[in-house]
């Protein structure tokens, strides 16, 4: 059955695709945007201000909030980190009132499918992470944390939440491995700092696909992976977009020349977190892309 499932964020990366999946299969796809409305199917919202009209989401089987200021897309500077906070918070905090008044004024209840990352776990090193796993004590850990915790009036209300934590987004456009993959065609692709470093992927075929597969699993509540099964270390990552590309993938990029370009954000790239997908697998969610060199090829065009 079709559903009608309101999406903030629908402009970013994972969001396009999201709705392009939902509205593939049928579904009804309500854009909540901060601007005047353009298109029928787009409701006004400012959850700076926490501005969102319950009225507005009548009807509608499910929100999906990917709502947040960018994490890398600027150097990192204190305005810029409260603002990555502050974004997430607001937006979430916003979106959970309204679906509890929709609650309280219409008996119906909202599935809550919100944004959330694997920065929730920090530096762990060779430690495998489920959703079990405790949070990270760094900047972005802190983040997510509270950016979780945000949902906490729509759990308390009896909603249905589920947490995707999101990993690294392999797309060709956009997001984490956009540079690398220009920088491999150029032949200068290589491991980041040691190569050592878990990298938590995902295609982003398989991230809007598991968003979609949150959207219809309403039992599967709390915190949820959104990675691939397969763990893959940062120097395997590299040497698999070299071999795809037929690019040499052997210039390191050390930890000192990562801090000098991006700065306190290097931290985060050169992190290590083997995050397994343990409650997506075991909810039946199967992967187009579960294999590193078969996702490195969809993500090359190979």
């Amino acid at each position: 059955m079709a559903k009608r499932v309101a999406v903030t964020g629908s402009s970013g990366l994972i969001g396009r695709a999201l709705c392009q999946t939902l509205a593939g299969r049928g579904d009804e796809v309500v854009r909540l945007v901060r601007r005047p409305t353009q298109r029928p199917d787009e409701v006004e919202w400012d959850p700076i201000r926490g501005l969102l009209d319950p009225a507005r989401l009548d009807g509608v089987d499910a929100v999906v909030n990917l709502a947040g200021e960018g994490i890398g897309e600027r150097r990192w500077n204190a305005q810029h980190k409260r603002l990555v906070e502050r974004s997430r918070v607001d937006a979430t905090s916003t979106v959970v009132r309204s679906l509890v008044a929709v609650r309280d004024r219409t008996g119906h209840q909202v599935r809550l499918v919100n944004g959330s990352a694997v920065g929730f776990y920090g530096d762990r090193g060779d430690e495998v992470l489920t959703e079990a796993s405790p949070c990270g004590t760094d900047f972005l850990a802190g983040v997510v944390e509270r950016w979780e915790a945000a949902t906490t009036p729509a759990v308390e209300a009896g909603l249905s939440v589920a947490t995707a934590r999101t990993g690294l987004v392999m797309s060709q456009g956009a997001g984490a491995f956009a540079p690398l993959l220009r920088l491999t065609r150029l032949g200068l692709g290589g491991p980041l700092g040691s190569g050592r470093e878990f990298w938590p992927w995902i295609t982003l075929v398989d991230a809007a696909r598991a968003l979609t597969h949150l959207v219809d699993r309403a039992d599967l509540a709390g915190p949820v992976n959104v990675v691939a099964p397969q763990a893959a270390r940062q120097r395997e990552i590299a040497a698999a977009l070299g071999r795809a590309l037929s690019r040499p993938a052997l210039l390191p990029a050390p930890r000192l020349a990562l801090r000098a370009a991006v700065g306190e954000f290097a931290d985060s790239i050169l992190a290590s977190q083997r995050v397994h997908p343990f409650r997506l697998l075991g909810s039946g969610f199967h992967f187009e892309h579960p294999e590193l060199d078969g996702a490195v090829r969809w993500l090359t065009g190979r």
